[in-house]
């Protein structure tokens, strides 16, 4: 059996540089793959992608599916036609240093429900097909975590076992009825989800036309205050 041996840089796209306060997979992120290649390099390591939950750790997440929604890039949103310049307004001044977290979430999660918002009232209809053939296609796992991050949004982000105990044990009844009273919030979850995967994928792809390999990550074990814990408990 032959060996090659590669070379490249472990790099979580967290720490790209950018405007926006934490690294994503914008312009810059385009640009370090352009390096790479440049640099006779062949391999991007990178940590796991999932949605990180207390202490901003790529090895404890929401999800073992899901992505990381504050790896979204605003300038492609604006691509696509769901936010404005005015959207920008209000923007922090996060400054060159080491991420805050704190800020960041909240100022990014409030650009995606605008975003979210702006689809919703006018979207092409090109978008719109993504949108529902990714719903689709992730069926297994996109409906329980789109709900549990609704459910945890709506309880202050308390962990699943301090929720309504009818909820904790997934009593049919109660999760039909959380799924129609949090109706917007399921759906702005599936589309904030999609949009991650759309632009990762993009990514990826043209990390392979620059003959670069990605070598990613997983945590070891899933988190207990998770969706895929409470889905399958």
């Amino acid at each position: 059996m032959i060996q090659i041996r590669k070379s490249g840089i472990l790099l979580h796209p967290t720490s790209l540089p950018g405007p926006y306060g934490i690294g994503d997979f914008g312009p810059s992120a385009y640009q370090f793959i352009d390096f790479l290649a440049e640099a006779g390099q062949t391999v991007w390591q990178i940590l796991p992608l999932g949605p990180t939950g207390y202490g901003d750790s790529p090895y404890q997440c929401f999800s073992a599916f899901a992505g990381n929604p504050w790896l979204i890039s605003p300038e492609k949103l604006r691509e696509y036609g769901i936010l404005e310049e005015d959207d920008f307004e209000g923007q922090p001044d996060f400054g060159d240093g080491p991420v805050d977290y704190g800020a960041v979430i909240s100022w990014k999660r409030d650009l995606l429900g605008i975003a979210y918002q702006n689809f919703m009232e006018s979207s092409s209809k090109e978008l719109v097909s993504e949108f529902e053939g990714f719903r689709r296609e992730m069926v297994g796992w996109l409906p329980d975590y789109s709900l549990f991050m609704a459910l945890k949004e709506e309880s202050g982000y308390q962990g699943w076992t301090e929720w309504n105990p009818k909820l904790v044990k997934r009593e049919p009844a109660a999760l039909e009825e959380a799924r129609s009273r949090l109706a917007d919030s399921v759906r702005r979850h599936e589309f904030i989800l999609f949009l991650f995967f759309k632009q990762w994928w993009k990514l990826r792809h043209y990390t392979n036309l620059k003959g670069i390999r990605i070598i990613g990550d997983m945590p070891i074990y899933a988190a207990h205050d998770s969706s895929d814990v409470w889905a399958n408990r």
